[in-house]
């Protein structure tokens, strides 16, 4: 198994809110929301400090009901239904993330093409599954703090999504952190599920963060604070696996 990355090794946390991240922040929102991006849209930026944009296709994996559409929403500063839906066919979201790099100090606009799709379309129609995994970088195996059943099963949600040979990058969140109070999985159970699977394992809220009178999120930036090691963790996984398999750092230690 590799070696789990450490987070902020090669993306630098915390950069969106100093002065230098800011300029790359206005560029991804509008009146203190989320910009939404269509597919031939892209975030403006004055030529002298325009990013390099890494392009990535993520799937989203897990039950029925663990928040997959919902983390999606997080991840694009948009607003959480208070009721689910399962969602029907394949439904993709495209989110714009500058990071800057640890190392060089380079910053790239992250492009993430999310795609989502309900189980049960996974399961009637056999296409699906080929669908959203062809041509995918990553896919985020998710489960539910407040669903047991939903974390015993990722070993056997992830043999049957991915084979071996497979190379895209793997990345567990547990979502519904914010029921932490209600959870069925102890903090012992994941630290022992990552030594056990040598993966990264991050944890969101499901509900929408606290706002004040007039509607702006109480961070004063569209809920970036909740998301943004999420974020930063899968820049940090994709961008290394690129590095990786362009040769230019080693690969990952195997115990």
């Amino acid at each position: 198994m590799a070696d789990i990355l450490k987070s902020g090794s090669l993306v630098t946390a915390g950069w969106l809110t100093s002065v230098e991240g800011q300029e790359y922040l206005s560029s991804i929102l509008r009146r203190n929301k989320r910009k939404v991006f269509g597919l031939l849209e892209w975030p403006v930026l004055p030529p002298q400090v325009a990013p390099d944009i890494a392009t990535y296709k993520i799937f989203l994996s897990g039950k029925s009901g663990v928040g997959k559409t919902a983390a999606v929403a997080k991840f694009a500063g948009l607003e959480i239904s208070s009721v689910h839906h399962e969602t029907t066919g394949i439904q993709t979201r495209t989110v714009y993330w500058p990071a800057k790099l640890v190392e060089s100090g380079r910053v790239i606009m992250f492009r993430f093409q999310f795609w989502d799709c309900g189980e049960a379309s996974l399961k009637k129609f056999d296409h699906i599954l080929a669908a959203c995994k062809d041509k995918a970088d990553a896919i985020l195996f998710l489960f539910s703090f407040t669903d047991r059943s939903s974390f015993d099963d990722l070993p056997s949600q992830m043999s049957r999504i991915m084979h071996d040979s497979e190379k895209m990058v793997k990345i567990v969140i547990g979502t519904k952190f914010d029921q932490y109070m209600h959870t069925d999985v102890t903090e012992k159970e994941l630290r022992d599920f990552q030594k056990t699977w040598h993966l990264p394992v991050f944890k969101i809220k499901s509900v929408n963060g606290p706002r004040l009178s007039d509607g702006k999120t109480l961070d004063g930036n569209a809920g970036l604070l909740e998301v943004e090691h999420i974020l930063n963790g899968v820049a940090e996984q994709l961008w290394y696996q690129d590095q990786v398999t362009a040769g230019l750092v080693p690969a990952p230690h195997h115990r």
